[in-house]
């Protein structure tokens, strides 16, 4: 049983969000198609001691019970009745509040190694559970491949690796500013058509990346979300502009925003395009290539 442990935290992006309405519970029903990216925070966790400490790198984020981290490893002692203390430290990397799923990649890594510590006494479909409680894109980060996630996004199909993205490459732009998840949604009742989309488009987007070209694929790229966001920061429809017409296969902003993502046929040829963006566009934004 090790004592500590250090874990890389990826984060992902939604190649698909396609909101199918509101529901009764007030979260709205979706199908998304999410992709891991190799783009991490790193988490060191160490037994002993009493309670949870939690520390962080970055100075804006809240260490209590405000932050993922904390209620993850809150809710894991709890439900392993686990008395004995942990402490962990956020080493972050990831743009907060970019929809990359940061936060939500942090609480599934903290549950799956405060398992890993505590010698496994809780089974998979139980910290399933427990990440569903705490947030929608929370179970996608206890695996590792491209999942369809529906429901809210808790409930979450692993997909193979799709041979459309083999040898690609992500290009990650976030613009320096982040868009609230909450007011993403709350605006989306201005667009109808985006706010009660078709069924159907996540399964057709699979098929593409199953059996048709990189190109042919990103033509089904889709989220209903942007229908707000583009509308208020119209910078991010500048990105995607100009990523298309430079090379990109395709681009679209992923989650909530503010992320903007592109794919491109390979590393060497998104290096070459992030080179050309930062050029056209200065220093301000956070640009990051990633393979696949």
């Amino acid at each position: 049983m090790a004592a500590s442990l250090e874990k890389q935290s990826p984060c992902k992006v939604n190649l698909l969000l396609n909101i199918l309405g509101k529901r009764p519970d007030g979260f709205h029903e979706l199908e998304t198609l999410m992709h891991p990216v190799r783009v991490y925070d790193r988490l060191t966790f160490a037994r002993g001691g009493k309670g949870i400490r939690l520390t962080c790198s970055e100075p804006a984020l809240p260490t209590d019970s405000r932050n993922l981290v904390y209620r993850a490893a809150e809710a894991f002692l709890a439900a392993a009745e686990i008395k004995e203390g942990v402490a962990i430290h956020l080493e972050k990397n990831i743009p907060l509040a970019a929809g990359l799923g940061g936060g939500s990649g942090n609480a599934a890594t903290t549950l799956a190694s405060l398992n890993e510590i505590f010698d496994s006494p809780l089974a998979m479909p139980r910290l399933k559970e427990i990440a569903a409680s705490l947030g929608s894109d929370v179970p996608f980060f206890l695996q590792d491949q491209p999942a369809l996630a529906t429901g809210r996004g808790e409930k979450v199909e692993s997909l193979s690796a799709f041979p459309a993205l083999t040898d690609a490459a992500f290009i990650l732009i976030h613009p320096g500013f982040g868009i609230s998840t909450a007011w993403a949604y709350q605006h989306l009742a201005r667009f109808p058509k985006a706010l009660n989309g078709q069924p159907g488009r996540a399964q057709k987007l699979v098929q593409s990346l199953n059996s048709a070209s990189l190109e042919t694929a990103c033509d089904e790229l889709y989220n209903s979300l942007e229908a707000p966001a583009l509308e208020k920061y119209p910078l991010l429809v500048l990105y995607q502009e100009f990523l298309r017409s430079n090379g990109a296969a395709g681009a679209l902003m992923s989650g909530s925003g503010s992320t903007t993502f592109a794919l491109v046929k390979n590393v060497p040829a998104a290096q070459a395009l992030a080179e050309k963006f930062r050029a056209k566009f200065g220093p301000t934004a956070w640009v990051t290539v990633a393979p696949i």
